[in-house]
């Protein structure tokens, strides 16, 4: 018979995989009594997890939803399955879910393991993504992602190879504060140890990151959060990056909590606002903009017009 432990989580499960249980058949399974079965059940519910019980000839016990999440017990063809799932909204990330997915994809690349992961990374390898938007757009390598979360949960320092946009190939070793996710793209906000200043990295440019197994102790950022950081470096880009303003016809804290994270957001009179984008792709705009529900006027700059008018005649030929 299998100890204890072993037991509960075999019980466990089970529990998880059917909705119902009929206790006779459950005690089998696990090739116990129904004494056994009972008292393992209580030693469940010790531990946070809800399980109900059905009384008499024909009862059983099922997990019911708690007021709180318990952990879950998933096997091999599960964890592979969650794994993928999650490194698809990393790279085509949701709104409010891409910076969520990648931080439970560190948790279970961490303990996962090696003949998961190598199933994983075939399967990623083999794997063509029919996803709409700029095709030439360099995704995120999940397991840099990965790499790179771990090492910014636990403060600790990490070095990795950078190509900048003109091709330029440095060495950079940093302390990684928080990973955005921004415009379809992620950056990491990190302190430079070479150039003793804050930067943002775009992941997709970033090659071959590895712990330096050194802690180190978290510095202040210059800005109000990680997110705020990277836009204002993005403002600053004046070479291939539109500025974009829009006057919308909607309250501001309506659209700040819409697309705030991607655009400032100011007030304008008559209860309408104000918003600006810096932006290489005047189709973001314009899908932020629309996703708003409200008319807008653009103020700037005339090629976002003539984008969005090049839109409506596609639509309008739409049957």
């Amino acid at each position: 018979m299998a100890n204890t432990s072993t037991r509960t989580l075999r019980l466990l499960s089970l529990l998880q995989t059917h909705r119902y249980w009929p206790g006779r058949e459950l005690a089998e399974r696990l090739g116990v009594s129904p004494r056994t079965l009972r008292r393992d059940i209580d030693r469940l519910r010790e531990l946070g997890y809800p399980v109900q019980a059905q009384r008499g000839v024909d009862g059983g016990y099922q997990l019911a939803a708690g007021a709180a999440l318990p952990p879950l017990v998933i096997d091999d063809e599960e964890a592979v399955a969650l794994a993928v799932g999650l490194q698809a909204a990393a790279q085509n990330p949701v709104e409010g879910i891409a910076e969520s997915s990648v931080r439970v994809l560190a948790k279970v690349v961490q303990v996962m393991p090696v003949r998961l992961r190598r199933r994983i990374d075939a399967l990623r390898a083999m794997t063509v993504s029919a996803g709409w938007g700029n095709p030439a757009r360099a995704a995120a390598d999940p397991a840099v992602l990965t790499t790179v979360a771990l090492a910014c949960r636990d403060s600790e320092r990490i070095r990795f190879s950078y190509t900048a946009a003109g091709g330029n190939k440095t060495e950079r070793n940093v302390e990684p504060h928080r990973l955005v996710s921004l415009g379809h793209r992620w950056y990491l906000v990190a302190y430079d140890l070479t150039r003793h200043d804050w930067r943002s990295f775009r992941v997709d440019r970033m090659s071959a990151p590895e712990s330096t197994g050194a802690r180190f102790r978290p510095r202040e950022l210059p800005t109000a959060d990680a997110a705020e950081f990277v836009q204002a470096g993005l403002d600053t880009m004046q070479p291939q990056t539109y500025r974009t303003k829009a006057l919308v016809y909607a309250p501001a804290d309506e659209v700040r909590a819409r697309i705030g994270r991607w655009a400032t957001v100011e007030e304008a009179e008559g209860g309408h606002c104000l918003v600006h984008m810096g932006t290489d792709d005047l189709d973001w705009p314009i899908m932020a903009l629309g996703s708003l529900e409200a008319d807008f006027r653009i103020i700037s700059p005339p090629e976002l017009l003539t984008r969005i008018h090049a839109w409506g005649a596609r639509f309008t030929r739409a049957q």
